[in-house]
């Protein structure tokens, strides 16, 4: 196993190429309702915001960093992230549907089944046969089927066994009423403030993947991914984030995936990333979340060891982004790092995962 990672880092095919508002927030989820002060930026579409816009991002990496300087349970070690980028001479090409999973048609129903795909994509874990492969392809086939599966009206009235039926899963999904409370929220959003299409969302960001990760976060609560740690609160946006990311690899850096700041988004923090950075050495454990990931038990969101891990991974990959550029002499993007990782990660099998109920990833 030690090796079986560095192993597939090396085999896998880079994919394709201000108003600041003060709100409170109202969640409901499996972590519980909570009503919190949140600050983010939203468009007030001109691009004299636009550095109004980066300090949205610059959140996430100073709030992870911190979180890095102050763990008690996960050390981002700066000698295995020396070691990693040493056996790095270039980062290998991935693209973005190397599995061939996704719906893609080049226009804005992709969008749509983006926005949904992402509204959708967490916790697979507590069913051991569901992952994101059935979620990806599930929603690919539904559409394919009816072109109007996704439209805004009718995502507001899914419920849990329609949702089970249209990704043909022969049981309740994990977090299923989360699951489809968010399908109400995207489709109910959508329709008024949209004309019910995500492609209207995208096309308000100005290119921008900031603007867009701030508006998703700006009308969609369920995208709203922030944690309190040790009396600070952290920001990581993992599903916002994802969402331009996606954009960005499916239409490779063109028409609705072309961002002017693609280089702004960090990684998305999720349950892959985290392991495979334990595997290459970069991520250290405590003997106790060693164990408790290991003998695969539960780790309560918003605790002390869930925030590390998720904001730990940020940091380091962050770490290894800035080293890598200056080796290969050429700007390397987060978004490809992530990509990267992941892939790698959802290809070994007995990567073990740290497990979380969380709406976030």
């Amino acid at each position: 196993m030690e090796n079986a990672i560095p192993l597939l880092l090396r085999q896998l095919p880079l994919p394709h190429a201000p108003t600041t508002i003060t709100i409170k927030t109202r969640e409901t989820s499996n972590q519980g309702s909570r009503e919190e002060p949140h600050q983010y930026q939203t468009s007030p579409h001109c691009a004299s915001s636009h550095l109004r816009f980066q300090l949205s991002m610059e959140d996430v990496r100073a709030t992870t960093a911190w979180v890095a300087t102050h763990s008690s349970h996960v050390l981002v070690d700066s000698a295995g992230i020396e070691k990693v980028v040493n056996t790095i001479d270039d980062i290998p090409k991935v693209d973005w549907d190397f599995e061939g999973i996704h719906y893609f048609d080049n226009g804005p129903l992709t969008v749509q089944y983006l926005f949904v795909l992402d509204s959708l994509n967490f916790c697979f874990w507590p069913d051991k046969d569901l992952n994101y492969d059935d979620l990806a392809s599930g929603l690919k086939a539904a559409l394919q089927n009816d072109k109007s599966a996704f439209d805004a009206d009718r995502l507001q009235k899914y419920t849990g066994t329609q949702l089970r039926e249209l990704l043909k899963w022969p049981r309740p999904l994990p977090l299923e009423d989360e699951r489809v409370r968010l399908l109400h929220e995207v489709g109910i959003e959508l329709e008024r403030s949209f004309d019910g299409k995500a492609c209207n969302l995208v096309d308000r960001c100005g290119k921008s993947a900031l603007n867009l990760v701030a508006l998703v976060a700006r009308h969609f609560p369920g995208f709203r991914d922030h944690s309190v740690y040790k009396g600070r609160q952290v920001f990581l946006y993992k599903r916002a984030q994802i969402f331009a990311a996606d954009l960005w690899g499916a239409f490779r850096g063109q028409g609705y995936g072309e961002f002017k700041d693609i280089s702004s988004l960090t990684i998305m923090a999720d349950y892959i990333v985290p392991a495979v950075l334990r595997q290459l050495g970069v991520l250290k454990y405590s003997p106790a979340l060693a164990s408790t990931i290991d003998s695969s038990g539960e780790i309560g969101p918003g605790t002390e060891e869930e925030v590390e891990l998720r904001a730990c991974s940020v940091h380091a990959v962050e770490k290894m982004r800035e080293l890598i550029s200056k080796k290969l002499g050429r700007q390397v993007l987060s978004v490809e790092l992530d990509l990267w990782l992941w892939a790698s990660g959802v290809q070994c099998a007995t990567l073990q995962h740290h497990r979380t109920l969380s709406i976030y990833y």
